[in-house]
Order: C-alpha cells, then structure tokens, then sequence
C-alpha cells in the first residue's frame, strides 16, 4: 500500500474565448490565425495569480480544423507557442480530432483532462475547466471538475448548467480562488 500520489489541483482552460480572443462570425466562434492573435484583457494578471495560489494552468483545446484540413498542425503550433510566450502555462494539449473520428480527446469527451490528470498527479475533484462553450463545460463535468463559463461573445446556446457564469477570466479566477479557500 502506497501514498496517493493524485495531490495537485488545476484549472484547465479552453484557448480560443477564454485566453484569447476567438473569431466571430455569423454568432459563432472560430480559432484566430497567427495573424489575429490577441490574449483577451487581464488573462496574464488572471493566470498569475492562479498560479499564485497553487494551481497548475492547463490549456485543452479542440481544433477541429486540423482533421477537416482547412488548417495545418503547424498554424495551430504557432499559435500555441505565441500564447505561451505570453501567458503562465504548464501545458496545451489539442485535439486535432473531428466528431466523425470518435475519438476520445475531443470536448465534450474528457480524455485531454483525463490524460493530463495522470500525467500531472492532478485530483479533478480540487480542479477547474474554466471554458466558454458547452463542450468545454461537459467536459469538465464528466471529468468531475468544477466548471466555469466565460461569455465568449458569440450566441451558441449552452445546454450544459455551469457551476458559475463569468463575463471574463479575471472574475472566474476571482471566484475559483474564493471557492478553493472555502472549501
């Protein structure tokens, strides 16, 4: 019988919508080029102090676009690396998966929380997904996470109840933190 090694708590983050600022069109978001990039305001301050406060900072995004080769893997590296230059990460871990390919990666599925989990130690019951469309809170919730939606300013309707609703990371950052200290 050994020690429990699962001691770490993280809050997992969607990229697009929730660091930075994703591409509205017609109501609905799409991920920027590495053209467009821009980190949505307070996000560095917002991760710093989660770090701050003993979370490890885990990005899990879906893009799709990869599968259905409109984008290559190399753009959505690029952009995984400018946002990383810029923000306190531990890790990005991406699902180039499609839903035809049923792949287990792919939000709402929890497999990239799940996989990054075990390879950190991470107890999802101490943990966050902090997201802005409704894969993103499932996955979470099916990963056992407390979930946090960030109005990402487009009109996808979001089945999936949240835990709590924030108009901005900084405010879900606010409210992980003063939840964590609570118990």
């Amino acid at each position: 019988m050994g020690i429990d090694p699962v001691t770490r708590r993280a809050v997992f983050l969607d990229r697009d919508g929730v660091i930075n600022r994703a591409v509205i069109v017609d109501g609905k978001p799409f991920p920027p080029g590495p053209d467009q990039l821009e980190l949505l305001p307070g996000v560095p301050e917002a991760l710093f102090k989660l770090r701050n406060h003993g979370f490890l900072l885990i990005v899990v995004t879906n893009q799709p676009d990869v599968a259905r080769g409109t984008t290559e893997r190399t753009e959505v590296d690029a952009v995984n690396r400018w946002i990383r230059d810029r923000a306190p990460l531990d890790d990005i871990r991406v699902c180039c998966h499609d839903d035809r390919d049923y792949c287990a990666c792919r939000k709402p599925k929890p497999g990239l929380l799940l996989d990054a989990a075990r390879d950190w130690s991470i107890d999802l019951d101490l943990s966050f997904m902090i997201g802005d469309r409704w894969r993103d809170i499932e996955a979470g919730r099916r990963a056992g996470c407390r979930t946090v939606l960030v109005d990402g300013g487009h009109s996808e309707p979001v089945p999936v109840a949240p835990d709590y609703r924030a108009p901005s990371l900084q405010e879900a950052s606010d409210w992980i933190l003063e939840v964590s200290a609570s118990g």
